[in-house]
Order: structure tokens, then C-alpha cells, then sequence
């Protein structure tokens, strides 16, 4: 139900919306972002019946690929070959969006940003430590940025 406030707009009240369903990031190189997603930073790809019907044809035709998060949210990738940000430089910021952060649980942190490491992902800074917990911040393909962090051990 929605909330009425006292100048009688209707709002919606907390826990109303319930969780992300899914997060839409637009991607130059199709081949390069679904490596980086799902053989680098390890997210599961949807196939074949997993993938939602609305999006089956676009899937099959290469101009979308789905990953589910652990958490059950879905991580859309939609190809634009003719994507770029109006500066080159990926450091200043070509969206509304700041980052993309993803959770880990602090033993396993020192050994993700081996595998970024290993695998030459542009860094932009990190790791870091705060008193909220530790975090790396890099880029993906298309020059998004994404942080893995993790709680205080």
C-alpha cells in the first residue's frame, strides 16, 4: 500500500521495494566484457532456459548476456559496439553511476586482488582500508568502475 504523506501525494514506504533486480551496464566488446564478468570476477552466465524469455531473442542474436550475483540480483550486459564515454580518460566519470561494488568475504579479499592482478585489470586505486572495511577499485572493460570490498575482518 502506498504511504500518504501529510501533502497527501502518495509515496511508497520502506521495504515497499524489496532488493536490486537488476543492474543494465552497456558494453563496447561483448567477447571482452562476458570474459571479465564471468571468467575473471566469476559470475554465472545464464543459458539457454535460464535466461529470461523477454530477453531470449536478444541473447541468442549476441546483443545481450545475463549473469546472476550470488545474491540473486542479475547483471545485464547490453552490446553497443559504438559505446564510448565523451573523455577518454576512464577516470572521469561518464554516467550518473559512480561504481559497482561487489561483496567478498574479508579472508578471500588478498586473494581477489591477485586474480585482478594476474590478469592486468587497470587499477584505479586500492586496496584500501577504512574503517568501513577494505576495498580495490578498477575498471572493467568498457572503463566502468567496480569495486570488490569487504567487511572489517
Amino acid at each position: 500500500m502506498l504511504s500518504n504523506q501529510d501533502t497527501h501525494k502518495p509515496t511508497l514506504t520502506p521495504g515497499q521495494l524489496r532488493r536490486v533486480h537488476h543492474i543494465a551496464l552497456n558494453v563496447r566488446d561483448m567477447e571482452t566484457s562476458r570474459h571479465f564478468y564471468g571468467d575473471i570476477l566469476g559470475l554465472y552466465q545464464l543459458k539457454g532456459k535460464e535466461v529470461p524469455s523477454t530477453l531470449k531473442e536478444l541473447v541468442v542474436a549476441g546483443k545481450v548476456t545475463n549473469f546472476i550475483m550470488p545474491d540473486g540480483t542479475i547483471l545485464d550486459l547490453f552490446w553497443e559496439p559504438e559505446l564510448s564515454p565523451p573523455h577518454p580518460n576512464p577516470r572521469h566519470q561518464f554516467t550518473r553511476a559512480n561504481h559497482l561494488a561487489f561483496d567478498i568475504a574479508p579472508e578471500l579479499f588478498d586473494a581477489a586482488v591477485e586474480v585482478l592482478k594476474h590478469h592486468q585489470v587497470t587499477i584505479d586505486h586500492g586496496p584500501v582500508t577504512r574503517p568501513t572495511g577494505r576495498g580495490i577499485y578498477f575498471y572493467d572493460p568498457d572503463g566502468f568502475t567496480i569495486e570488490i570490498r569487504c567487511d572489517p575482518s
